[in-house]
């Protein structure tokens, strides 16, 4: 478990009970940066797909957690809710970084985690805090489904 908080490890599963609880608000149908075994939603990307350079489409609400891309995926997050895409984002709650205050900050709704959250099934918590990230849908947003 010791590699799955280093900067070298990409690979963070969101807490089952923490996914069913944001589920039964935001309704996901798709995981665009996951790996097959920490899936949480029947449509997803996987590194092979490269779920960053996909289009997330409209079709509900989307989900994505910690990759190594973090920078990068909050920027695609952004700009897919700039298309009509709903993207709840569970990533390190760093408020100093560029992303944070280039997309986040005065964007998006932002829900600071209590407590340090236990990835996967790991045993001790994150060495970090997390919060969610909500990108609304901008009106008039034109993704395909």
């Amino acid at each position: 478990n010791e590699s799955l908080f280093s900067s070298a490890s990409v690979e963070w599963a969101t807490p089952w009970e923490l996914f069913r609880q944001l589920d039964a608000e935001f309704h996901f149908n798709l995981d665009p940066c996951s790996t097959h075994e920490n899936a949480k939603c029947a449509d997803h990307f996987t590194k092979t797909e490269d779920g960053l350079s996909q289009n997330w489409g409209v079709k509900g609400c989307f989900a994505i957690r910690h990759t190594g891309e973090v920078a990068e995926g909050i920027k695609k997050a952004h700009d897919e809710a700039e298309k009509g895409a709903l993207v709840v984002m569970l990533i390190p709650a760093r408020t100093d970084t560029r992303a944070f205050h280039d997309y986040i900050y005065h964007q998006a709704e932002i829900r600071f985690i209590r407590g340090r959250i236990k990835f996967g099934d790991a045993k001790t918590s994150a060495p970090f805090p997390s919060m969610l990230v909500i990108f609304r849908p901008k009106e008039g947003g034109s993704s395909a489904e």
